[in-house]
């Protein structure tokens, strides 16, 4: 993801402590590394590091240049900002090349520029007067019928009428959704071709760098539309009636537990990795072609349990024949008001919704960004929408900038990469 950052943005997150903030996050973790491995050198060496790149970050913001600054985040854990070829020169001379666990600088630079009252999207073309003058594409990466079909239609009826043109959802289904974000990312920015992503997006690109790369780089966040959270669920081969039941099952009982997905590097599967870790228990992965498929099977008796989408669970939990065990959003939801969170059920920090949400080309205008957000948060409010998205099992996201849903982003990408790596998980 390449960030530009305009020189007063770069002034006031300087001001506002938040690149102190980051990097001051980094030296604990290097710190951290560095007494773990009782190396003095490598201690000292850190320290010197993190000095110069707050010195270098201070000679950009008192530069004479102009022109904005880019932070240039790529997935080898380097982190490098060029300005001018002087202050380029400078840069490389004191150092700046510090490896930032969890894409800090990133997230800081995200935060300073969510401050600014100029932020607009990184390499936007000047100002299109005459938008919208022909009808619009909405790129659905996903099966029509489907939750997220779903969600896009209800946004595309009202943002139609709030622009005064067609929005036309096109499914283009393939590669787990990036078929679909390939083609939007290669189309022009010209605010006539959006895309209607999730999560997947993110946890495709924590499994492939080079997805990473083009995510960020190529895609322009425009609105946060809705979450959906999925429910953990036990089927008949298991008495279990808690999330600590089944921990203790599965402590009990090492690698004999099986769970499934709706394939390997699917939301599901990582969801399900990220509670293994956390809890130190091994259950062995299904993987299988889709959610109603894998919901078959634990119905069936072949499959233990699973983190399931509610709208594929729900049916089978009203009916008894899986037993719900805790929801993974922060509230509970509305549809199954006696299913605790995993939160509630001693599953510390535990929050793994699925995010949706509007997407462009990279390098969209900035006034097509604004009107874009503006038109969907304000349809966000409707109450028909609210009710039609919690039917399908979403909640509606509270209304938030383009910035906050970039950082948004960010931050679940970081969380995704992070699973991945101490899981060992790969995409097939």
């Amino acid at each position: 993801m390449n960030l530009s950052i305009p020189s007063e943005t770069l002034a006031r997150g300087l001001k506002d402590g938040f690149f102190d903030e980051a990097l001051d996050g980094v030296e604990r973790s290097g710190f951290v590394e560095a007494v773990r491995k009782r190396d003095l050198s490598q201690r000292n060496e850190w320290t010197k590091s993190i000095a110069k790149t707050k010195k270098s970050l201070n000679l950009c913001a008192l530069s004479q240049s102009s022109a904005p600054v880019t932070i240039h985040h790529t997935h080898t854990r380097r982190h490098t900002m060029a300005r001018s070829s002087l202050t380029r020169r400078r840069l490389i001379n004191s150092g700046l090349a510090v490896g930032a666990s969890a894409s800090s600088l990133m997230m800081a630079a995200v935060r300073a520029q969510a401050q600014s009252p100029s932020a607009q999207s990184p390499g936007a073309q000047s100002p299109i007067s005459n938008w919208p003058s022909r009808p619009i594409r909405l790129i659905v990466p996903w099966p029509a019928g489907g939750l997220v079909d779903i969600a896009a239609r209800q946004v595309a009826t009202r943002l139609q009428a709030a622009l005064g043109q067609s929005l036309v959802v096109e499914n283009r289904i393939g590669a787990g959704g990036n078929l679909g974000s390939e083609q939007v990312a290669r189309a022009p920015a010209d605010g006539y071709t959006l895309l209607f992503a999730t999560s997947s997006l993110t946890v495709s690109a924590a499994l492939d760098q080079r997805l990473a790369i083009r995510a960020m780089q190529d895609l322009q966040p425009i609105a946060h539309v809705a979450n959906a959270p999925s429910v953990l669920v036990a089927g008949p081969s298991i008495s279990v009636n808690s999330v600590a039941e089944l921990l203790a099952l599965a402590q009990r009982s090492p690698g004999k537990l099986t769970y499934a997905s709706a394939g390997v590097g699917s939301f599901a599967h990582l969801v399900v990795e990220r509670f293994k870790a956390q809890n130190r228990i091994f259950a062995v992965h299904v993987p299988y072609t889709g959610a109603p498929a894998a919901m078959n099977d634990q119905l069936a008796g072949r499959i233990d349990f699973q983190m399931a989408n509610i709208t594929v669970a729900l049916p089978h939990v009203k009916s008894g024949r899986v037993k719900a065990q805790a929801i993974t959003s922060k509230e509970r939801f509305p549809a199954l008001p006696d299913v605790p969170t995993m939160i509630e059920s001693g599953q510390k920090d535990f929050e793994a919704d699925q995010w949706l949400g509007l997407l462009a080309p990279q390098g969209l205008p900035a006034n097509i960004v604004e009107r874009l957000n503006t038109e969907t948060n304000r349809a966000l409010a409707d109450t028909a929408l609210r009710e039609a998205l919690e039917r399908a099992g979403m909640r509606v996201a509270s209304p938030a900038s383009t910035p906050a849903f970039a950082l948004l982003m960010q931050q679940d990408l970081a969380r995704w990469q992070q699973v991945v790596k101490q899981q060992g998980i790969r995409a097939e």
